[in-house]
């Protein structure tokens, strides 16, 4: 069956939570309907947990914490290679899904959210035949050690690709969890519930609770037997946990929001670097917090800048996330497309060049979530489309007139997460790449690697995720002096 609604209808999960090993009801009767964004329609209800779940969710994973905790790498590698193998057999169960709630283009979804969720499980198993959780300096030992019972908060931009990328590295730690996965797109984390079960999970080691942020969110945030919160979202989200976190002094691990710039060097191959930093800026409908939406250009190449943004949008299409064609769906919220609209509008008062796009759907469709791929030039660094978050497809282009500029202007952000540079002089873009203030840095194109850490400077947060330093944010260390005679 690759009918996600039907096959979790079937089963009784949506309005059911997973904990302990078994699906059970929540406590209370509160319901939330999920939305698709293509449609607009109400497609199916789940369950909003309150405290007591979360209490029972915690409980969970406190009592099976000593035994996964003193399972052997091997044997957690063995749990995860059984999770990436159904993940990846059940690709356009989980693609069908993430298209429904949160209007991915199916074709997007399978070659790109389900794969790149995958490679997360991937990389925590295979980190487990290399990693030292045991090493010698001199005549002490330095231990690796879970950290134990952690909160996982993800957020609805891709929504199976960040449970993954913490489930992943925390079983691998030897950590028990809790996860609330966004309300707003739900169902690719109860498959993924399903996968956990299937997988032979041992019961408590992974839980799932539905709900809100304010209330799941903060009594995960706030529980003295939860050890680490791990969240995904907007820096003012990331706030609020770490507010409620606070007084348990327990780990808070955040990526949360950017403004990442694309430094575009005056010596870059234009008709090579220019198509590619739009589809980056506009991946996912710039529903990425990494996405390079400030495109930083030489103000002598802006025309030929513009001309080739505005034939590369030309080539998008714009629709139904089911047909094959399209490749950018819908918006995956209504306060994401509401927040997208105004911020075009303000682009336009503000005075920026409008290259191509613009407010109001693309032509032809009258219903559902559908923004315009826009591309605003000649903007100024203080302009409010430069400088916030707007978290869908509209790029700004904005010119320099010295590469000393250009490194100053990218800098000019309260965030810090990624950041692209192009350029053809290799040496010359290695040293620009090196004083951007930010966690990644990709040269010369939008390539992904699963094992490069990620993570962010200033206000986008705190701690990495991917490779060895993703499993690291879920150890402690310990030192055992005099282990060694």
């Amino acid at each position: 069956m690759t009918d996600p609604l039907r096959h979790l209808a079937e089963a009784g999960r949506l309005t059911r939570f997973y904990g302990d090993g078994a699906w059970r009801d929540p406590a209370g009767r509160e319901r939330a309907g999920v939305v698709n964004p293509a449609s607009e329609a109400v497609i199916a209800e789940i369950a909003l947990g309150g405290a007591d779940d979360v209490e029972l969710a915690v409980a969970a994973a406190r009592r099976a914490f000593p035994a996964w905790s003193r399972t052997t790498p091997a044997e957690r590698a063995a749990l995860l290679d059984r999770v990436h193998r159904l993940v990846l057999d059940r690709l356009e169960l989980f693609a069908q899904a993430l298209t429904a709630e949160m209007g991915a283009a199916i074709t997007y979804a399978r070659r790109a959210q389900v794969p790149l969720a995958a490679e997360h499980l991937r990389v925590a198993r295979d980190l487990l035949a290399t990693y030292p959780f045991l090493s010698q300096r001199g005549t002490t030992a330095i231990a690796r050690e879970a950290i134990g019972v952690c909160g996982l908060i993800t957020p609805w931009n891709w929504p199976l690709y960040q449970i993954t990328a913490k489930v992943g590295p925390a079983l691998a730690a030897g950590c028990t969890l809790v996860l609330k996965p966004s309300e707003l797109s739900p169902l690719s984390a109860l498959l993924f519930a399903e996968v956990m079960d299937e997988a032979g999970c041992p019961a408590g080691v992974f839980n799932l609770v539905n709900g809100t942020g304010p209330v799941v969110g903060e009594a995960l945030a706030a529980h003295p037997e939860v050890d680490m919160i791990s969240i995904t979202g907007s820096t003012r989200a990331g706030v609020l946990v770490a507010q409620a976190a606070a007084p348990t002094v327990k780990r808070v691990a955040q990526e949360l929001g950017g403004k990442s710039p694309n430094v575009v060097l005056p010596d870059a191959d234009l008709k090579r670097c220019i198509p590619l930093g739009v589809a980056a800026a506009m991946r996912n409908l710039g529903q990425s917090c990494s996405a390079p939406t400030r495109m930083l250009v030489p103000r002598a190449h802006l025309a030929e800048v513009e001309a080739l943004a505005e034939k590369t949008v030309a080539g998008f299409a714009v629709g139904d996330p089911l047909r094959e064609e399209t490749t950018h769906g819908a918006i995956a919220n209504r306060a994401q497309f509401d927040r997208i609209e105004r911020m075009i509008r303000i682009g336009l008062d503000e005075g920026a060049r409008l290259v191509t796009g613009g407010p109001g759907r693309p032509g032809g469709l009258t219903t559902g979530l559908f923004a315009r791929p826009t591309v605003f030039s000649a903007v100024r660094r203080d302009m409010t489309i430069a400088r916030e978050e707007i978290f869908g497809p509209v790029l700004a282009i904005l010119p320099y007139d010295s590469v000393e500029e250009a490194v100053e202007i990218a800098n000019d952000t309260i965030y810090g997460l990624g950041a692209h540079v192009q350029g053809t002089d290799l040496e010359q873009v290695r040293a620009v790449a090196g004083r951007i203030r930010a966690g990644q840095v990709h040269l010369n194109g939008p390539d992904w690697d699963p094992a490069a850490p990620f993570g962010g400077y200033k206000r986008s947060g705190n701690g990495r995720e991917y490779g060895r330093e993703g499993l690291e944010e879920y150890l402690e260390t310990k030192s055992i002096l005099g282990f060694y005679r």
